[in-house]
Formats: structure tokens, sequence, C-alpha cells
């Protein structure tokens, strides 16, 4: 059972596994497939028992607690490229979290999600497609767009856009859970040490 710091680590490596996996999407034209379905589908778990079944195991969130730890451990360099993801969709959370009418529209779009799933597979593309336009009709007009970085050609490939916007879609589901937790931008300042700590244990209780 985890306590309350763990359930707010695990959406906060939620919120990092994303902007990961949007990074890796925008300059490799790739990314973790394990990772990538964990932070998709985490979109559509709207009714969780607890925390970590919006993730399924805990290990589908290595990519981002490694991440994490990498960003918020003073002894390592910070990626900028991450850092910026990860601040847009803290800051997007905070506009979405204030209009009613989105958060309304948001629900209504991933409950019809939800129900494209009886007929065709979680893989579809018009799974991908379908967060994607929730993203690029709800969440993305609230405030200035998220600038993805990365090589033009893979960024060029449709199939790619949406699956970046799709991934900053579940990126802004971590958030709002994170909040939900308790979480807070200043918690990530000052207990910068026994985030960190929490994370390296959640990784070594992966192997």
């Amino acid at each position: 059972m985890l306590n309350k710091e763990q359930e707010q680590q695990l959406a906060l490596a939620g919120v990092c596994q994303s902007a990961s996996l949007v990074k890796s999407i925008a300059r490799r034209g790739q990314a973790d497939t394990e990772a990538f379905e964990a932070s998709i589908s985490s979109i559509l778990v709207t009714t969780p028992e607890n925390t970590q079944q919006v993730y399924g195991a805990i290990s589908n969130l290595r990519v981002g607690f490694s991440t994490l730890i990498a960003q918020l451990d003073n002894s390592g360099q910070k990626d900028a490229e991450l850092t910026r993801y990860i601040a847009s969709m803290l800051s997007l959370e905070r506009k979405l979290a204030k209009n009613t009418n989105a958060m309304q529209e948001l629900a209504d779009r991933v409950s019809h999600v939800q129900r494209q799933l009886a007929h065709v597979d979680f893989e579809h593309q018009q799974i991908i497609s379908s967060l994607a336009s929730i993203y690029s009709d709800i969440v993305s007009p609230l405030a200035p767009k998220i600038q993805v970085a990365g090589n033009p050609e893979y960024l060029r490939i449709e199939s790619n856009q949406k699956k970046v916007r799709a991934l900053l879609l579940a990126g802004i589901r971590s958030t709002v859970l994170w909040r939900q937790l308790g979480g807070r931008r200043r918690s990530i300042l000052f207990s910068r040490k026994k985030i960190v700590a929490s994370a390296r244990e959640a990784m070594r209780r992966m192997n």
C-alpha cells in the first residue's frame, strides 16, 4: 500500500514520462513501447481504485522515474527541454482546472474514446487520433502552444504529431492526478531530496 507522498510521486513520474516520450518521438521518431502504452492508457482510467491502477504496474513508469531522478538530482545536468515541457504541462493544467466548460468537454470526449475501445484495439490509430484531437481542440487553446523541438523529418509525419499530442494529454492527465493528491510546485522545489530518494527506491523495487 502506497502512502500519499508515494502516490504523488507516481503521478509526477507520469508527467515526466510523458515529457520524455514526447522528446523521444520528436528527436528519434520512436519511443519505448511499454512506456508509451502505459502513458496513453492512463488517460482512459478515469475511476481508479488507487493511483497505481492508473498506470498499471509501477514498472510501467520506469522511464518516468528515471527522468524524474535525472531532473531533480543535484549531481546531474538538468535537461532544459524536458524542464520546459514539464513546466508547460503544469501551467496548462492550472488553466484547465479553472475552466469548468473545458473540464466537462474533456470528460465527455474521453468517455467517447472509452466507448470506441469496445470496437477497436487500444493500439488502433483511431484511438491515438481521438486523444490527439482532444488535446488540440480542448486543452491546447487554453494557453500558448507548447513548442515541441525535434527533427523536422520526424515531426512532419502525421502519426508522430498525433502521438505527441496524445502524450501531452497524458501528461496533463498525470498533472491533474498529481494536484488531486496534493502536489504543488513548491513541494518539487523544497522536497527535492526526498522525492529523488523515493524515486530511487521505486526504481530499486522494479529491478
